[in-house]
């Protein structure tokens, strides 16, 4: 258990979302038990392929804590079942500008030129499929952008994207071209 999270102490720092936060901490915590038990047993995690599990954490526009997992980690879905997971999920940050919403996509060990990204409505999907990585994430945006707008770089394993937003009514889809 992190110190600083003890069930005991009901919220120390005084957010007043801080509940939240604890449970998403608890949450957290118990998949990486669940991960060592399963190395320890010789299961999935015992192979020699690496393993990835990590998450980001942010305040939300509604002031509560976001957050993020992201790696190649089998986890529970909503109905409490594992699901597998083939690729790994990267880390990403969206940032919500006044006019634009710029998405930034760790992918480290590809090429440019195997990174497919699509844009609809209010999600960004990015998808690398090689022999070596296998990325897959869709991003909610959470706001409609003009797909047709996209700018993409990719240098040093980073990919940022970057969208202009649209009134709500007007939903493209567009594949882009990383450069």
């Amino acid at each position: 258990m992190f110190p600083f999270m003890n069930k005991k102490r009901r919220n120390p720092f005084g957010f007043p979302d801080f509940d939240d936060f604890r449970m998403d901490f608890d949450k957290i915590e118990e998949e990486m038990q669940r991960m060592m038990q399963e190395a320890q047993k010789g299961g999935k995690f015992a192979q020699n392929s690496p393993f990835v599990y990590g998450f980001s954490m942010r305040v939300g526009p509604d002031g509560k804590p976001v957050v993020n997992e992201f790696g190649n980690v089998p986890r529970t879905n909503a109905q409490g079942k594992p699901r597998e997971l083939e690729e790994r999920e990267p880390l990403v940050d969206v940032i919500n500008k006044p006019k634009e919403v710029s998405v930034i996509v760790e992918l480290p060990g590809v090429d440019k030129h195997d990174i497919k990204l699509e844009a609809k409505g209010e999600t960004l999907s990015v998808r690398v499929g090689t022999k070596a990585r296998k990325y897959a994430k869709d991003i909610a945006l959470h706001t409609k952008v003009k797909p047709e707008s996209a700018k993409a770089t990719y240098k040093n394993g980073v990919l940022e994207v970057t969208l202009d937003k649209i009134a709500p009514n007007v939903e493209k889809k567009r594949e882009i071209k990383v450069e």
